[in-house]
């Protein structure tokens, strides 16, 4: 198959587009590099620097893709919360030209990273991990565009005919996130440890969240373009881990010295989040393999040949 794949310089998109290439599919990639990296992009995909609402890619659609995987957007939180209607251009705007283009050159399917955590906002309430039938009530302008993302995905199915898949993810980490941006506190952690800087606990650290290994999520791609699955669904663990407890795992396996320091909390961060992950593992037939041990120690191991 034909895959565009937006965000494919990235962190999660650079993996997926390892796998696709490995399975035989022909992958082209967009990417505006603001926070991924062309060393990413691995050998055989095709690569366009630019945005994905650019008109290159309108022109770029003429070659008739079977599916697009869109996983470019703008990941860090507190910008969003600073500013929400650059964000809202950017990642929704953006977004929705994206589908028109799609619809206008026969694409089939698209796939869309969303967010679980950020979509269903807070879950203090209830001690049950959230499916895909929880109130959505996003607590940032980030959780709130993965929403309306969603709806306009819906839209275009419901007056197009388009099937898409939003994948609703838990925390995804693994190598090659970025550890400078403000996006996953994992590869953060590693990063400071590794290199003997303060590493600094955002609030009381008791915060928990539903950690998912990147394997996991390229497979849940995988599973999703094979089944050509149509809806939202959540990609996570069902487990929650607090800071804290992340704090500690990689303070041993860095063999690091460093004291637990708090600082304050981010502006407009939830302080639970775990996702159900009953109707992938049902529809999807997919669930994770990685536990956290394996995936923390597959990250420290990747920072350290880093080094």
């Amino acid at each position: 198959m034909k895959i565009l794949m937006t965000g494919g310089a990235g962190f999660i998109g650079s993996h997926i587009v390892e796998a696709l290439l490995e399975r035989g599919h022909t992958v082209d990639v967009v990417d505006n590099l603001s926070t991924g990296s062309v060393d990413n992009i691995p050998e055989g995909a095709e690569f366009y620097h630019c945005a994905f609402d650019d008109s290159k890619v309108k022109r770029l659609l003429k070659k008739k893709y079977d599916i697009i995987n869109h996983h470019a957007a703008q990941i860090d939180l507190r910008k969003s919360v600073t500013n929400p209607a650059t964000d809202l251009k950017n990642d929704v705007a953006a977004s929705v030209t994206l589908f028109k283009w799609a619809v206008e050159s026969g694409v089939q399917y698209i796939i869309f990273a969303s967010s679980g955590g950020a979509i269903y906002g807070e879950q203090s309430g209830s001690a049950e991990p959230a499916d895909e039938n929880h109130p959505i009530n996003p607590a940032s302008p980030y959780g709130l565009n993965k929403w309306i993302i969603e709806r306009y995905l819906n839209y275009f199915h419901i007056q197009y005919g388009i099937r898409y898949c939003a994948l609703r993810y838990a925390n995804v980490y693994g190598p090659r996130q970025n550890p400078l941006s403000e996006a996953g506190v994992i590869a953060i952690f590693t990063n400071r440890m590794l290199r003997k800087e303060e590493t600094i606990i955002n609030g009381s650290g008791e915060q928990t969240r539903d950690f998912v290994y990147i394997s996991d999520v390229v497979d849940s791609n995988l599973s999703a373009i094979k089944l050509r699955y149509h809806g939202e669904i959540n990609i996570g663990t069902g487990k929650e881990t607090s800071v804290n407890t992340i704090f500690t795992m990689l303070k041993e396996m860095t063999k690091s010295t460093t004291n637990e320091k708090h600082g304050a909390p981010k502006e407009g961060e939830q302080f639970r989040s775990v996702l159900s992950c009953e109707k992938a593992k049902n529809e999807l037939h997919w669930s994770p393999e990685v536990s956290l041990t394996e995936g923390l120690k597959k990250t420290v191991e990747f920072e350290i040949n880093k080094l």
